[in-house]
């Protein structure tokens, strides 16, 4: 067995790209191509997330309950996030659905991103590929918007975006 050397950012994004698909059948070069992510590093990404339980051992069913636990009560704390500079991108947290229409704020965050279409304080993405594979699949960039207000959220917000994710991943 490999040692396990700790938990990646993109490993969330992997994870929560296999959730998006759903029922979908997948194989490691389709998450790859989407996610802009070489195959290597997606079979990598899938070894550490089978090790730490967050993905069955034969890597392809998600362990959803532990992933939403790791989620609501770690993801905060292993890739905090603080606004940057205000700059075009794409919105997430709370400037994104699912909870744009639930959060009224005049501080949208936003994935810096030079085709994106909105003026905000940035925030890191989980790997710099994100935006851009968030415009090519809706589910996908809900699940991260709602990480992202997970990760800089207030109680409030953080509440909201575990609900949502509870409801789409069980």
């Amino acid at each position: 067995m490999k040692k396990h050397s700790g938990m990646r950012p993109h490993d969330i994004v992997v994870l929560l790209k296999i959730a998006a698909k759903k029922d979908t059948p997948w194989l490691m070069k389709d998450l790859s191509i989407e996610l802009g992510i070489s195959a290597s590093e997606i079979s990598e990404s899938l070894n550490r997330s089978s090790i730490g339980g967050l993905i069955a051992k034969d890597k392809k069913r998600l362990m959803k309950t532990a992933l939403l636990d790791f989620l609501e009560h770690g993801l905060r704390y292993v890739y905090p996030q603080r606004p940057g500079a205000i700059v075009r991108g794409v919105p997430t947290a709370h400037a994104a659905e699912p909870l744009v229409g639930e959060i009224i704020s005049d501080r949208p965050y936003v994935w810096p991103y030079g085709e994106g279409t909105v003026r905000g304080e940035s925030i890191e993405p989980l790997h710099p590929k994100v935006p851009e594979a968030c415009l090519k699949d809706a589910v996908f960039y809900e699940y991260l918007a709602l990480c992202d207000a997970l990760r800089i959220g207030r109680a409030r917000e953080r509440n909201m975006a575990i609900k949502e994710l509870k409801k789409r991943l069980c």
